[in-house]
């Protein structure tokens, strides 16, 4: 049987900037992509811890080393500059392996810079 686990997460990630008029997705720096585990275009499970909303969307790789983290199109509208996520992804794994698996997670600080890993 399969069970779906987080797969990779980076908790407190500052958003940088929101821009309504892109077609859609969540901008996050190549560097902060790569080391938390997550791909381009993978799906995203995103939670603001100011405001409550959560929304799903998926990752596209920004400036690597800029810190960006930005919200367009629509999920715009569910945050602002300063607002602090948790970006999450899962995948599947088999139940037996379960008790076993740590995800990757990464602790973000001022400027979006990693205080904090485990699971690597």
């Amino acid at each position: 049987m399969l069970i779906h686990v987080l797969k990779s997460k980076i908790h407190r990630a500052q958003v940088t900037a929101a821009n309504v008029n892109y077609e859609g997705s969540l901008t996050i720096a190549r560097d902060l992509m790569d080391q938390a585990g997550f791909v381009p275009y993978e799906k995203i499970l995103c939670g603001n811890m100011a405001n409550g909303e959560r929304f799903e969307t998926y990752a596209i790789p920004g400036e690597s080393g800029s810190g960006d983290i930005v919200l367009n199109g629509a999920t715009a509208h569910l945050g602002k500059p300063g607002d602090r996520l948790t970006i999450m992804s899962f995948t599947e794994i088999d139940v037996t392996h379960a008790k076993f698996w740590k995800p990757r997670v990464l602790v973000l600080g001022e400027k979006n810079e990693v205080v904090s890993e485990r699971g690597v």
